[in-house]
């Protein structure tokens, strides 16, 4: 079932709801701070009416320790407010790290074919951008939110005009970002997919090192970063401008309202209706409420940065997850029957019918070969019998049970797949022929016996706990091989779905492994893709495909 798109601002929502508890924590310290430093002018206030006094009182130096005890309280609240915050920040890298983790081999195989899935990784560096940006976001946006509105409140109490004066900063306020805002999140989501883009390109070049080296006299290289990043700069020039008119507009607002403020203020204590001590204090509470709209603009280049995170982000967890509703367990203790009926399957947009009205039916245990020429979908039907393609019409059984109706883990865990494709990945030799499979010792190693592995593993420091580097890179093709086929049939599957797996062994080690695989006395089911004519004289029979 696809995931519906959502806006930013929904999956910054929906991301809160998740922090409820913490969030409400944060609040609490947020308002406890507001009210505290709210206190502080009043405190002033009230000192500046003694000190008009001349004389030292014991009063006068309890407000004196009231005022520095406001300070004091404040700073632990917010040391409070932090420790809140990084916790959030620890369970959103964890939650995010597990999520990717557990979506990636669950996406659909016809999503994961329109994307490359190492570029799509990427946007898990969005989740550090997310943690940098929320302490901004939970703490100094809402304790300047907190400040702004109880300031407004107590200047109310001094003269009811600052309240008709409040009411209209704070329209003007919500006019600003309502006007400027979505704009900006528009320019800051471009910026990041070009970023994307130009990190993907590094990751080619990278990738295909040794080309461009050989090629680096024409500088294709070097012309489609300069394209990429030409690109980046003139969207990042754009996103700066609107945080510029959002600043400039700042300044103005900044410049009326302070000015507003300070000349009410003075026409009230010329009018006699505020002594100069509420001035002042006024005049503090005026000083806060500008100070923390500040921290409210300067925290919208940190509230850009974290809906975008979201959003792409949501680049993976929006893509479409294998579903599976079956209920249906496999017989553990035979190999899989498979017939197929006038099965129909297609790729591509609009829909190119691949394999059509095909039907075929193998016994358990029967070793068969396919066969045709390129383009009758012998690999199709590999994958499509490996559950990561899905048919789109026709009966597909195994053991007489529709394959829909078997749960997906009980099938996975029932097959040895081996395609031409470099599944070697950074982990130890044990590790990726296990996969995190139990496998007995002795077994283990009549699968390194049978595969001449042995010899290999001597000459490693660590031996078969030896570390692999990504793609096998440093090991001959033959090993990569090896460790492939034996991932497939150390953990003794009942269908074996196989294509060119031998492509770089030497005779001898081919006939060795086919022998084994082929042996009738192996209960499994071989269906195979490969024009090494030893399979041919092994198997029971050859299907051969035709084209449509």
């Amino acid at each position: 079932m696809l995931t519906t798109k959502l806006a930013p601002i929904k999956r910054f929502w929906r991301l809160l709801e998740l922090y409820k508890f913490e969030l409400r924590q944060i609040y609490v310290y947020a308002i406890f701070i507001g009210i505290v430093n709210l206190t502080l002018p009043l405190g002033i206030q009230a000192i500046i009416n003694y000190l008009q006094t001349g004389e030292v009182t014991s009063t006068w130096m309890v407000l004196v320790l009231f005022v520095i005890g406001g300070i004091g309280i404040t700073g632990i609240l917010q040391v409070m407010q932090l420790r809140t915050v990084e916790n959030i920040q620890r369970n959103i890298f964890a939650r995010s790290a597990f999520e990717f983790a557990y979506r990636l081999p669950k996406i659909s195989f016809l999503q994961l074919d329109k994307v490359h899935a190492p570029e799509l990784v990427n946007r898990f560096f969005d989740t550090l951008t997310l943690q940098k940006g929320l302490p901004k976001v939970l703490i100094d946006f809402s304790l300047a939110i907190f400040q702004i509105t109880f300031g407004l409140v107590l200047l109310s109490i001094y003269s009811p005009y600052f309240i008709i004066l409040a009411f209209v900063l704070a329209v003007a306020t919500w006019v600003m970002f309502k006007i400027s805002g979505p704009k900006g999140l528009k320019a800051s989501i471009k910026e990041s997919k070009l970023k994307y883009s130009l990190v993907f390109w590094l990751e080619e070049v990278a990738h295909v090192s040794r080309s461009f080296k050989l090629n680096a006299k024409h500088k294709f290289h070097l012309s489609k970063t300069d394209d990429l990043v030409t690109d980046y700069l003139g969207k990042r020039e754009t996103y700066f401008k609107i945080i510029v008119n959002q600043y400039k507009m700042f300044i103005g607002f900044k410049i009326i309202a302070s000015s507003s403020l300070l000349i009410m203020g003075g026409l009230l204590v010329f009018a006699e209706k505020m002594n100069i001590g509420q001035f002042v204090a006024a005049e503090i509470i005026i000083l806060l409420v500008i100070n923390s709209a500040e921290k409210i603009m300067n925290s919208v280049d940190s509230i850009y940065d974290v809906l975008t995170a979201l959003e792409k982000i949501g680049d993976v967890t929006d893509l479409e997850l294998d579903q599976s509703n079956g209920t249906a367990t496999m017989n553990q203790e035979t190999g899989m029957a498979v017939k197929a009926d006038k099965i129909n399957f297609g790729l591509g947009e609009p829909k190119r019918t691949l394999i059509k009205n095909l039907s075929f039916d193998i016994k358990a245990g029967e070793k068969i070969v396919l066969k045709g020429k390129s383009g009758t979908g012998k690999s199709l039907l590999l994958h499509i019998l490996a559950g990561i393609h899905h048919i789109d019409s026709g009966n597909l059984t195994i053991n007489g049970i529709p394959y829909n109706n078997y749960q997906e883990d009980e099938i996975y865990e029932s097959l040895g797949v081996a395609f031409p494709s470099n599944q070697i990945f950074e982990a130890t030799f044990k590790e990726n022929i296990l996969l995190g499979k139990a496998c007995s010792q002795t077994e283990l190693k009549e699968i390194i016996d049978l595969l001449d592995l042995q010899p290999y593993l001597n000459y490693q420091a660590k031996g078969i706990e030896t570390m692999l580097d990504s793609g096998g890179r440093r090991l001959p093709r033959g090993i990569i091989q090896k460790i492939l086929i034996a991932r497939v049939l150390v953990h003794q599957p009942k269908l074996l779905l196989l294509e060119d797996p031998l492509h770089f062994l030497e005779e001898e080690d081919k006939k060795i492994i086919v022998d084994y695989i082929m042996d009738k006395r192996r209960d499994w089911t071989v269906i195979i893709v490969s024009d090494y004519y030893y399979w041919k004289e092994k198997c029971d029979r050859v299907i051969e495909l035709v084209k449509n």
